[in-house]
């Protein structure tokens, strides 16, 4: 069919049918379907709505190499090659739960979608746990806890217009292009950034209205919205041109970065870098979450799987310094230590190994546990820390060419859209070798 124009293939469930469930035949037309894709260089759609496998038929659809597990395969194969988009209307057990996983974006629609390995049935039986599909693997779950969904639909039309909007981000194939549209000035009312950005550097503000200011209008489009809030991951338009926006939200945990916000990232870089759409980093975090309980959960892992995707990006990548990038953090972030094709910064911004709190208490720990007098410590810290906040002066930082630009608020729009069209022809040719190694 098509979209908007543009030729898709679409692949459906049908509930009506034996619960949309999964028989001899059904890896046969996945297959042909996935093979027509791959030949028209097309989008694929899913629109999963059904019961899993048939047991009655499974020594016929799931031993042999083109049985079901084969449209799992093929989907990994395509990955990257043309987009694949999962609306999942309904359940999606067992093995069909890796339809929406292989794919680039997840809509699912809340109260009727669900996705688990096992049914709440077969989980009561092999581990005694009575929990509901709701609670194990319901929409709402998997959008805002496990990050398999990107999107939580109130209902079918919206889950189709979300799955339509992701289409409209991406090209045809990865060798395509994402089309210009007419460019459109931000909203009318934004607020001025100098306004937006707080000069406190631990002042929370909503990085939605910074982008609000600097993008065309109505063409910002988060991406797993519910997931992971402390990094907002976006679709938008700067002058018309398509590009994908990584920024810190410092409205939740103050911006840190987590096992999680490294994933949700990590996907996204990987989205953009696959079909050509350039990034834009504005950063403003105080580095990784630390803490005995993070580390236990793999931070560093997760962490690195940011960084790998960063550092393999081939597109264009321009970074905004916008107040604080610390640590590890300043690298999440596409530092100029991740080369990007510009680092720039507000003259809010501040880049140094850690903040100065963590950064006095390291070097004078000794001296400030020595000194008696409460008044008197209070002061001696206050001071060190003044005297540090000065080498992270980002104009210090700019005349040692660590920085490309300061750029004031009021310019921002103007020079990203003016270093993304210079950065346009850029070659977008990979490292040569045969894949990276992943921790996972």
């Amino acid at each position: 069919g098509r979209i908007d124009g543009r030729p898709v293939v679409v692949i459906a469930n049908d509930p009506t049918v034996k619960a949309g469930a999964w028989g001899r035949e059904t890896s046969r037309k996945y297959l042909r379907a996935q093979a027509v894709a791959a030949s028209s260089r097309c989008p694929i759609v899913y629109l999963v709505d059904s019961a899993g496998a048939r047991l009655d038929e499974q020594f016929d659809l799931f031993i042999d190499r083109r049985h079901a597990g084969r449209i799992f395969h093929e989907q990994a194969l395509l990955s990257g090659r043309v987009p694949q988009i999962a609306i999942v209307f309904g359940p999606s057990p067992a093995g069909a739960a890796y339809v929406p996983a292989f794919c680039e974006a997840v809509v699912m629609v809340d109260g009727n979608a669900s996705a688990f390995l096992g049914s709440p049935r077969m989980v009561e039986m092999a581990t005694g746990e009575k929990v509901t599909a709701e609670e194990m693997g319901g929409a709402k779950m998997h959008c805002t806890v496990s990050g398999l969904g990107d999107q939580l639909a109130k209902d079918d039309a919206e889950a189709i217009a979300l799955g339509r909007r992701y289409l409209s981000y991406l090209p045809q194939h990865w060798e395509d292009r994402v089309a210009d549209v007419e460019a459109q000035d931000p909203v009318a009312d934004a607020r001025p950034v100098a306004e937006i950005v707080p000069e406190a550097q631990n002042a929370p503000f909503d990085v939605k209205e910074l982008l609000a200011a600097l993008v065309d209008e109505g063409s910002l489009f988060e991406h797993r919205p519910r997931f992971a809030k402390e990094l907002v991951c976006a679709f938008a338009r700067l002058d018309g041109v398509t590009v994908g926006v990584l920024a810190n939200q410092s409205k939740f945990k103050g911006g840190v970065l987590t096992a999680d916000s490294a994933d949700k990232g990590a996907q996204f870089v990987s989205l953009c870098d696959a079909y050509g759409i350039p990034l834009v980093f504005l950063a403003d975090t105080p580095g990784f979450m630390v803490g005995s309980q993070v580390e236990r959960s793999g931070i560093i892992r997760h962490g690195a799987k940011l960084l790998l995707a960063i550092a393999n990006a081939t597109v264009p990548r321009i970074t905004c310094v916008v107040r604080k990038a610390y640590g590890a953090g300043y690298l999440a972030m596409s530092g100029a230590t991740f080369d990007p094709d510009a680092i720039i910064a507000l003259p809010t911004a501040k880049m140094a190994i850690m903040g100065p709190e963590p950064a006095v208490n390291a070097i004078h720990a000794n001296t400030i546990a020595a000194i008696e007098d409460p008044a008197e410590r209070e002061a001696f810290v206050t001071a060190r820390r003044e005297e540090y906040m000065v080498n992270l002066d980002v104009f210090r930082i700019a005349s040692a060419t660590y920085v490309d630009a300061v750029v004031p608020g009021d310019r921002l729009r103007a020079e990203l859209v003016a270093r993304l069209r210079h950065h346009r022809g850029k070659d977008t040719a990979p490292v040569p070798r045969r894949t990276t190694v992943v921790r996972g």
